[in-house]
């Protein structure tokens, strides 16, 4: 028998057998009253009866129910005595419990239990309390700082934050932030990939973005530079897996547009003379003969191949700054690519010429056709051929390859076998105004030919690379998409060609639409 039971079979039985003593008690008084007559008055009699009944009855009940309430009051000083703030109550004395003491011991001994095992404060208030706290430290971050959660909505950010985006936290909380913020970012590695790319293959992970442009939403005409510095941490306890941050370089990097910018003023101003000039050298070729005025044609084939160059410069200057701007737009059409190819190497082939150079091409006929903005990959060959040419050395061989490789993409290559490149020096070759430190005293340039090819093709839905080895030469490869892939964007589109920008990776689209 359990000790509950125990305690309510004693208290049945001590009920039964004080109301048992008490009734005959009564009835024997009563039957001794009136049977000898010793209260004359039938009224008197009654009331000698009643009236001690009545107050027996209250005695009794209060008696017993003190009695039997006094185990539970032993329980009760035991949870009084381990509740928060009542440590004034003392504990139970569990030796002077006579009724019930192995119900009341066991159930006091429970008590302490599950006192001892628990936080003065609950699991729930701490988390409570550690989520009001952090919500506190995020929002008063002095950086634009904003949280993600493991579906990318945007679950706290700063107060900065907020006003740097010029943006209603109601637009933007329950939302994933590239959804409510216009990124463009430079670069196709755009922060929805990344977030994804993350949540597929990675535990924990940083990243880092320079120039990002914030197209704000008051007028969608503001813009902000930043770069941005991402953390990824799977399955955080707190719920926050990202943490973004952006820091504000608006100032410093519109001070470099500014003066890329200017440099491109003054640099148009040379397109003028420079076109007479061209003109002017094209006429001449036309009236030298090359036979009779070997020695003079000569020189006005090489004052050609440096006007052609120095266009090139021009041109490679004034796309720059189109970029920079966001104003470099690109129309894709369907091509042919090993014609496109060989009439973007022409006036390459006469710099090579002046240079001692030779180009050698090897295009199958049978490749698919391409989806291009055939100025654009004109300007991307003639980069290539440009670099080989001045990189080449002793070496007069150039060779110039393309095929569709396994990826289903057009990848052509440059082949110069002159002084190579170090492998140290290969991660930065196209970052703008790069210039490798051991050639660029030797050899002119800008550092901007290899940026402005890497912008065209990212543009295009290409890659660039870069193979090289010093002393024997470099390979650079850029890929392109046949025009069928192309197609069935078109097919989704509204219109009838497709527009992207060099610099319009927005969100996570690799296509700008305009």
């Amino acid at each position: 028998m359990d000790n509950f039971k125990a305690l309510k079979s004693k208290l049945t039985d001590k009920l039964i057998t004080i109301l048992i003593v008490t009734n005959t008690v009564f009835v024997l008084l009563s039957w001794w009253v009136f049977e000898f007559d010793v209260i004359k008055s039938d009224l008197i009699s009654l009331a000698a009866v009643i009236v001690p009944l009545i107050a027996t009855s209250i005695f009794i009940g209060i008696k017993y129910t003190n009695y039997a309430m006094k185990p539970f009051e032993y329980v009760r000083q035991a949870i009084v005595h381990v509740a928060p703030g009542s440590s004034a109550q003392p504990a139970p004395q569990l030796e002077k419990v006579k009724l019930g003491r192995e119900l009341v011991t066991s159930l006091v001994m429970l008590v302490y239990q599950y006192a001892s095992q628990q936080p003065k404060e609950t699991e729930e208030t701490d988390h409570r309390r550690a989520v009001i706290q952090a919500a506190n430290v995020v929002s008063h971050m002095p950086l634009p700082l904003f949280v993600f959660n493991k579906d990318q909505i945007v679950t706290n950010a700063s107060d900065i934050g907020i006003e740097y985006c010029k943006i209603e936290s109601s637009n933007l909380f329950g939302k994933p932030l590239y959804d409510s913020i216009n990124m463009e970012f430079s670069t196709p590695e755009t922060l929805e990939k990344w977030l994804i790319e993350c949540q597929s293959n990675k535990v924990t992970d940083n990243k880092y973005w320079e120039r990002v442009r914030l197209v704000l939403p008051d007028d969608n005409k503001t813009v902000r530079q930043c770069d941005i510095a991402a953390y990824y941490n799977r399955d955080n306890p707190s719920g926050t897996e990202f943490i973004v941050t952006l820091f504000d370089r608006t100032e410093q990097y519109e001070e470099d547009d500014k003066q890329m910018s200017f440099v491109a003023l003054a640099v148009h101003e040379l397109r003028t003379p420079l076109t007479i000039l061209r003109g002017y050298i094209e006429v001449l070729q036309e009236e030298l003969d090359a036979k009779e005025n070997q020695e003079i044609y000569g020189y006005v084939s090489k004052m050609e191949a440096s006007a052609s160059q120095l266009t090139a410069f021009v041109n490679n200057i004034l796309n720059v700054s189109r970029i920079e701007s966001n104003q470099m737009t690109m129309e894709l059409h369907e091509e042919n690519w090993p014609e496109t190819l060989k009439s973007s190497c022409e006036n390459a082939e006469m710099r090579a010429k002046a240079h001692g150079k030779e180009i050698e091409y090897q295009i199958p006929e049978d490749l698919p056709t391409v989806g291009i903005d055939k100025i654009s990959i004109y300007e991307v060959v003639n980069n290539l051929l440009e670099n080989a040419i001045k990189y080449s050395g002793q070496s007069k061989q150039i060779i110039i390859s393309t095929r569709l490789n396994e990826d289903g993409m057009i990848e052509t290559s440059v082949q110069d076998f002159g002084l190579g490149i170090p492998s140290n020096v290969l991660p930065y070759l196209f970052d703008k105004f790069y210039r490798n430190h051991r050639t660029k005293g030797e050899v002119g340039g800008t550092g901007l030919g290899l940026f402005l090819c890497k912008s065209i093709v990212d543009a295009h839905g290409g890659q660039i690379s870069a193979k090289s080895k010093e002393n024997e030469g470099s390979t650079f490869t850029f890929t392109i998409s046949p025009y069928s892939e192309l197609a069935d964007e078109l097919k989704n589109g509204n219109n009838s060609e497709i527009t992207r920008t060099a610099h319009g990776w927005i969100k996570n689209h690799s296509i700008y639409r305009r």
